[in-house]
């Protein structure tokens, strides 16, 4: 598995012709609006970037493997306007550092929780994409004192849960994640090897059971999109199932980038999350 997901990261592109659905479509990395605050946090012996944006209630975004803060601009501009908005490049992602430690939930979750003290912020809704959402149930399994709620788009449980066929849109984005590590990174040059260590996390975790998700108390939806292109449409239904209260929402006519490609849609979905009782 490990060969094929290596082939599929480094495989040229062969992207979708015009005209194709949106699901099948790879929109432009958003830019992030100007923020108010914004900096390097020092947080578990690395850099974490981050910054924030609006007042109000705070809302953390969490991107996906390979990928960088950038990529929530859309849900940036559209809840500054009644949150604090807090993005953040995960460990070795974008402007963040990376240390010889290896890739993990429970660390990359530990380094959210790291952030949180840093920036004073006892609670947080947290919303996440892929890794980003995985990183929200470790914590919500772990520390969830920390979170008010969580909205879960495009997780696994296990790593059989991954799809591994290739898609001419992950091989695009894969692409571009390249090219984005190169320009924000503090270590340009070692894409390759940033990639090597995450996928060995991807290949063997997470491993959560049953058991796991139920004592999870935290109010959540799990989400996840009707052409995930990298899910198996039986992850996010057997964590609704598993979770007491969970709810369960499959976004139409998008795929692992739904937020980019649909983003009105997906940010109405988070605002009526983030406004439930």
């Amino acid at each position: 598995m490990r060969k094929l997901l290596l082939a599929m990261l480094f495989a040229v592109a062969a992207f979708p012709a015009h005209g194709a659905p949106r699901w099948m479509t790879l929109p432009p990395t958003p830019t992030l609006p100007t923020p108010e605050t914004s900096g390097t946090a020092p947080v578990n012996g690395i850099g974490i970037w981050y910054a924030t944006f609006g007042h109000g209630d705070p809302v953390l975004l969490v991107h996906g493997g390979l990928a960088n803060a950038n990529y929530w601009g859309n849900q940036v501009r559209a809840l500054m306007a009644n949150h604090r908005v807090i993005v953040m490049d995960s460990r070795g992602h974008g402007r963040s550092t990376r240390d010889a430690k290896p890739y993990g939930y429970d660390l990359m979750a530990s380094d959210v929780i790291a952030l949180l003290d840093y920036l004073k912020i006892k609670k947080v809704a947290l919303v996440g994409w892929s890794d980003g959402a995985i990183i929200g149930l470790d914590i919500a399994m772990h520390h969830p004192e920390r979170l008010s709620k969580l909205f879960a788009f495009a997780a696994n449980y296990d790593p059989t849960g991954v799809q591994t066929a290739s898609s001419p849109v992950v091989n695009a984005y894969i692409a571009r994640a390249g090219k984005e590590y190169a320009a924000l990174s503090p270590t340009p040059k070692d894409y390759r090897k940033f990639v090597v260590q995450i996928t060995g996390m991807w290949n063997s975790q997470p491993h959560w059971t049953k058991a796991d998700f139920a004592k999870i108390a935290v109010p959540t939806w799990i989400v996840d999109a009707d052409h995930d292109e990298m899910v198996k449409t039986d992850q996010p239904r057997t964590m609704a199932d598993w979770m007491p209260g969970a709810g369960l929402l499959i976004e139409p006519d998008v795929s692992h980038f739904a937020f980019i490609q649909a983003p009105d849609q997906f940010n109405a979905d988070v605002e009526r999350f983030l406004k439930a009782r």
